[in-house]
């Protein structure tokens, strides 16, 4: 952090969960097995659609990298909350605090990014289907991903520069298990504002605004479902966007609700568990539903078993 007269903070120190108690085993493991399942989960996905050639289409790419924006959300937080468990705190320098939080911010806006793009996809195939190929091509679907990573990680590094700035004399206890934005900013000796209200221009074009169209897109979506004639018809088209839009109510329910939590007080414990629900949770969510519920990741996954076993049955 930028230097002061007084005192400079190369250090702070983790303290997210003080009230476990005897509990902080049986939840360390829960995490471990959580934070594994959702990496192998993952590359479970990106691997499928790597060499799988019935996956090879626009929805199915975006998918891959929805899972790799997984594995950063996971990875990034997950070994800090598994040492802020075990031992009861963890330390970490001041650096190491800013590229986690620069990691943070760019997984959460690449994500959103990719749940828009994903839900503009899907509404092209069913609203406009005569013309998917012909707007999907080729290209698009490498620009739109692009456009994702770039989006997030670029609104995040200007976050990250602008906290370089300040200034930070001491205390250096963050009631977290990661180093997190708010109580970050609690502890800076200068003013915030300027950090606040780039963060409040993120939200808005990044998250509001992106939730907006999703919510516009389905709307048209759920319209040309119901205007086809038979039953069979109106749940083989739905089922086409199911997945994903349990994904986005996930996601965005779980946003939306820690956000709206306020952090101080007796709701902080609250707070940190909707964070926890949001980090390690829904990166394990996303792989489980599109696996239950998608019928073409589920043939890959028999195909690539019985391909497995042929393998060893060959040895």
């Amino acid at each position: 952090m930028m230097k002061d007269n007084h005192t400079t903070v190369t250090e702070f120190l983790l303290m997210g969960f003080q009230n476990l108690h005897s509990f902080h085993i049986p939840l360390f493991l829960l995490l471990i097995v959580i934070y594994s399942v959702t990496v192998t989960g993952n590359l479970l996905i990106i691997t499928l659609v790597s060499i799988n050639q019935q996956l090879k289409c626009p929805m199915y790419f975006f998918l891959s990298h929805l899972s790799l924006c997984d594995i950063l959300i996971s990875s990034n937080v997950g070994p800090n909350t598994l040492q802020v468990i075990l031992t009861g705190r963890c330390p970490i320098s001041a650096l190491g605090c800013l590229i986690q939080l620069y990691f943070f911010g760019a997984s959460a806006g690449i994500e959103c990014c990719l749940l828009t793009v994903m839900s503009y996809d899907r509404y092209l195939a069913i609203c406009n289907p005569l013309h998917y190929s012909s707007i999907m091509n080729v290209k698009l679907p490498n620009y739109l991903v692009i456009w994702c990573w770039t989006a997030g990680f670029g609104l995040s590094f200007i976050t990250v520069v602008l906290v370089f700035e300040l200034r930070f004399c001491g205390p250096n206890i963050i009631d977290h298990f990661f180093c997190d934005l708010a109580p970050l900013l609690e502890l800076s000796c200068s003013d915030t504002s300027l950090v606040e209200i780039q963060v409040s221009i993120n939200v808005i074009v990044i998250g509001i605004s992106q939730l907006f169209f999703v919510v516009a897109t389905y709307i048209c979506i759920f319209n040309s479902i119901l205007r086809i004639s038979t039953s069979t018809g109106r749940q083989k088209t739905f089922s086409t966007c199911s997945s994903h839009l349990a994904v986005v109510s996930i996601y965005y329910g779980t946003l939306i609700t820690l956000y709206m939590a306020p952090s101080r007080g007796y709701s902080l414990e609250l707070n940190k568990a909707l964070s926890l629900l949001n980090t390690v949770m829904t990166p394990l969510f996303n792989p489980i539903i599109y696996s239950l519920r998608n019928k073409d990741i589920r043939i890959a996954i028999i195909k690539l078993l019985i391909w497995i076993s042929s393998v060893k049955l060959r040895r």
